[in-house]
């Protein structure tokens, strides 16, 4: 009685909806060996009577996705406690891996994140974010054929893989269906803009114990409208990069086009012609006709601009997922399936029009050995230009406007075929099984410039091409000039995958007081392939892109196995051990766990596991490089977070700046331990309570130099418009462009939290049934020591900004969920909190983002917390006829502002649907069989 009491608690706090679906028997029966209807959890190859193990293990069920309103499983998961910085959402357009969506468990990486389909890997997406980091793209999963989510949250396994550092997610698609069902939903914004339009159609036949068979296709299309920043220009701060209103200074990383001092400008959509005598730029005239910043205050004769001029939101995007699996049964003991999966998905996302005076960096070559070109110094207009005002080649700036902003689309395919056997034989249960999939991806970036044409239709009067008239005279071009000038930039990505796995599992006549000892064996080999060339005309600097590559080729053989005791029947022993050999390095990794049930409302379980990351494709091999931009406070110029004297500005305490990351085959491999220690509880009929402390240590880590300490080398490349004191000019001082970031194993992360997940069960008679839960995420410390020396803090700061995409690690992340059901009606409500970050770097910086009088740019120097409640509803006509509803950010508030993240301007990435603004959406759904 007392185990059954327990297996019901732990089961309803892990599974909520799923325990109907997995049909799990209750302790008693697991007592009766012969009618034990076992399943496996993620985290074990052993099958077993309950779903709980000592491993903390987040299920997400069926309905509990469909309810919650969102279109997708990424959107999904990168609204629960446990998604961090680090995380892919859809709008992040300008990021390396524009066009696709990842997660990233506990802020340690979308690349430290294992996301399994069917327990099996997928190829990851065929561009690296930041250049560096491999992540599955979960864009490819179809969302309305999903059966259940199992997050694994303690760090590496050793039965998926050992790089799995910072937990696994695995995506259970459905395999029961019988029928044909057909739905369909549309959405749009209060702005009525953003509209998204949504539909699927599943048809399953056969029954496995009647026809010996089941086949189940799905096929879902989804068309999603882009929106501009521009849309919400009237949402106060939103998608604006103009926060003088707000006290800001004039040059934000979204403005351009002011003059900024002395020989110091940024380029502007008019152009900007430099005195050879005074270094002074002079703007040319137009910019009424051109800027849509009509307020040119403090532009100091320039001609003010900001990105929201063209820049969106959030990209449009048509996608097409189509999924088929197969199951035969052979005999009563053997049974072969089969499942091909096929994804397609187009992106667009509008960005700003191209610089001509660009920095773009590449590998050295034996005529450019430095590996850069400056084209600020390099494209000069000449003094026979009929737009130069000076007698002399001049200096220059400008944002080409004329050929309107550059637009990046991405076109992604990405295939999967699995075929194996699983069944039973001398008493051990098996899966064995091929797999193969890869993700091709093709890039076009429109509006890109020929950089030797320019040079030549700028600086070159014998040229066919001079003059290039610019600004408001741009329409004295002839097309030719165009038809050269302009070009689309493209690049064809591959990556692919090859897995061939065993995996066995029995009982063993080996008796302990509480039962038979499990034992589970594995095997796999598998082939990883990245092919991810960069832009046509980036290898050597003749387009306005820096080069952007990677190209790896790895095998990986892997053994492991896994034991489960039973030492008393209120005591179990988990462990086990993976060795994997890879082309230039081995690991054993272990992982052991135990769970104790002293009573039967109660139980505590703890882990120890190890994992093993080798350098991929981006960091390891010295033929791949990137370059990424961060904003950056100038150490030169701006020390102590206060502007140098001698011609510093404020717009130096935060600088966009580049940083060239390059692979080094000397790289070692990342490790890792973790712990996690909780309890589970059921205090009350109908009350389950989890309550688990974790901490992951990753060690000789693989990072880029961080970019602030980057900014501070000798070899950092600087405009040469020098800082001036005291009548002496200060070398290397000037306005800083380029640097170095060299992949290297730095020493140490280190992160620790507790998660909270509380749910209570409600009958309430003729009223129905409800269900409350609540899950908390607080993270105590985020540590990265990069030496003996430096140590950041980035726990409740807006870090890291380096290696994520600058989203911030808040301490506290809050999901709370009510659902009620009564009669044909369901009623669903989630509210998700984030809470307040310190607007810093790290512990301890100074203030990230300053107004125009030095004072801290957001109340307090932090980002404010944010808040949003999704509401949805659903009712069923009848059996087979359903109709939905659901409003997302019912409040429609908005998100708070953020003038240091990239991703979003003047909001953070991941606080999106507070600058989409209250989201609608109706749909039906039909059974026809």
């Amino acid at each position: 009685m007392v185990e059954k009491m327990m297996a019901r608690s732990v089961r309803l706090l892990f599974t909520g909806g799923l325990m109907a679906t997995l049909g799990m028997a209750g302790t008693a029966a697991a007592q009766d060996n012969t009618n034990m209807q076992r399943v496996e959890i993620t985290g074990s190859s052993i099958k077993r009577a309950t779903a709980e193990t000592a491993s903390p293990v987040q299920v997400i069920g069926r309905e509990e996705l469909l309810r919650s309103g969102k279109s997708t499983v990424s959107e999904y998961l990168q609204t629960l406690t446990v998604d961090g910085a680090g995380s892919l959402p859809t709008g992040f357009g300008n990021g390396f891996a524009a066009g696709s969506t990842a997660i990233s468990l506990r802020g340690l990486g979308a690349t430290s994140t294992l996301v399994l389909l069917n327990g099996r890997r997928m190829a990851p997406f065929a561009r690296a974010d930041d250049g560096q980091k491999s992540f599955t793209d979960l864009s490819t999963v179809p969302m309305q054929i999903v059966e259940r989510i199992e997050i694994l949250k303690d760090g590496a396994s050793s039965t998926y893989g050992a790089d799995a550092i910072a937990g696994v997610v695995n995506i259970i698609l459905r395999k029961d269906v019988q029928g044909l069902e057909f739905k369909a939903d549309t959405g749009w914004s209060r702005y009525d803009d953003g509209k998204q339009n949504k539909a699927s159609v599943t048809f399953g036949k056969g029954d496995l114990d009647e026809d010996k068979y089941n086949w189940v296709v799905n096929a879902e299309y989804m068309q999603s409208d882009r929106i501009k920043n521009s849309d919400r220009k009237d949402r106060a701060y939103i998608g604006s990069g103009d926060l003088r209103p707000y006290g800001f200074p004039i040059g934000t990383q979204f403005a351009g086009g002011y003059i900024n001092g002395t020989n110091s400008v940024s380029p502007s959509p008019t152009g900007m012609v430099r005195d050879p005598v005074t270094t002074n730029y002079v703007n040319l005239p137009g910019c009424a006709g051109i800027s849509a910043t009509t307020n040119q205050a403090g532009a100091n004769g320039g001609c003010l601009y900001y990105q929201d001029q063209w820049r969106d939101m959030q990209p449009e995007i048509e996608s097409l997922n189509l999924y088929t699996k197969g199951t035969l049964q052979i005999n009563e003991a053997t049974q072969a399936y089969v499942e091909l999966g096929y994804s397609k998905r187009s992106t667009a996302f509008t960005m700003t029009p191209p610089s001509v005076t660009p920095t773009v960096a590449f590998p050295p070559n034996a005529q450019t050995p430095q590996g850069f070109i400056n084209y600020g110094n390099l494209n000069l207009m000449s003094a026979a230009h009929p737009q130069n005002p000076f007698g002399a080649n001049a200096r220059m700036r400008y944002i080409a406007a004329d050929i309107g902003p550059s637009e990046r689309n991405a076109d992604n395919e990405f295939r999967r075929f699995v075929v194996g056997v699983k069944g039973s034989l001398a008493g051990w249960d098996y899966d064995t099984g091929f797999t193969y999939s890869d993700s091709q991806l093709d890039l076009e970036y429109t509006n890109m410039l020929n950089m030797n044409v320019v040079t030549q239709a700028l600086s070159n009067p014998a040229s066919q091409y001079f003059p290039y008239y610019i600004g408001d005279q741009a329409h004295r071009n002839p097309a030719s000039l165009y038809q050269a000038m302009v070009v689309n930039a493209m690049s064809h990505s591959k990556t692919s995958l090859s897995v061939i796995d065993f995996k066995a599992s029995r009982e063993l006549p080996i008796a302990l007081p509480g039962g038979n000892i499990g034992l589970a064996i594995g095997a796999e080999h598998r082939r990883e392939k990245v092919t991810n060339p960069s832009l046509a005309g980036s290898e050597n600097g003749s387009i306005n892109s820096s080069y952007v590559a990677a190209f790896g080729d790895a095998k990986v053989s892997a053994v492991y196995a896994e034991i489960l005791a039973p030492i008393l029947k209120s005591l179990e022993l988990s462990a086990a051990v993976r060795y994997d050999k890879y082309d230039n390095f081995n690991s054993t990794t272990p992982k052991v766990g135990l769970k104790w049930t002293p009573i039967r409302t109660f139980a505590l379980r703890g882990t120890y596991t190890e994992g093993f990351r080798a350098p991929g494709a981006a960091e390891g091999s010295s033929s791949s490089q990137s370059t990424g931009t961060s904003t950056v406070r100038d150490p030169i110029r701006c020390p102590n977070n206060t502007p140098a004297a001698g011609g510093a500005t404020q717009t130096d305490c935060g600088i966009p700046v580049a940083a060239v990351k390059v692979g080094d085959a000397n790289l070692q491999p990342e490790t890792s331990k973790g712990v996690t220690l909780g309890m589970v509880w059921d205090p009350f009929e109908g009350t389950s309570v989890a309550l688990d402390g974790w901490k992951i240590k990753r060690e000789n880590e693989i990072n880029p130099l961080p970019y602030n300490e980057a900014a501070a080398l000798p070899t950092a490349i600087r405009n040469d418009n020098n800082l001036v004191q005291n009548g002496q000019v200060i070398p290397n001082s000037g306005t800083l462009i380029l640097t170095q970031a060299p992949y290297r194993n730095s020493s140490f992360t280190e992160i620790s939290g507790v998660d909270l997940d509380i749910k209570q069960r409600l009958r309430l008679g003729d009223y129905g049934r409800a269900t409350l839960g609540m899950v908390i995420t607080h993270v105590a410390s985020w540590k990265r020591q990069e030496s003996a020396t430096t140590v950041y803090q980035f726990a409740g700061t807006h870090g890291n900004c380096d290696t994520s995409n600058c989203a911030g690690t808040p301490k506290n992340k809050v999901n709370l969920s009510a659902t009620w059901d009564i009669n044909a009606f369901n009623f669903n409500a989630n509210l998700n909190w984030r809470d307040k970050m310190k607007n810093i770097y790290f512990e301890g910086g100074p203030c990230a983002s300053t107004l125009a009088n030095g004072q801290p740019g957001t109340k307090d120097c932090e980002i404010a917390s944010f808040t949003t409640l999704d509401l949805s509803t659903r009712y069923n006509v009848n059996k087979n006829f359903t109709l939905f509803a659901s409003v997302n950010n019912v409040f429609d508030r908005v998100a708070p502002l953020d003038p240091l993240t990239y991703g979003g301007i003047s909001y953070n990435p991941m606080d999106a649907s507070g600058a989409i603004g209250r989201y609608f959406k109706i749909g039906a759904s039909y059974k026809f069989f």
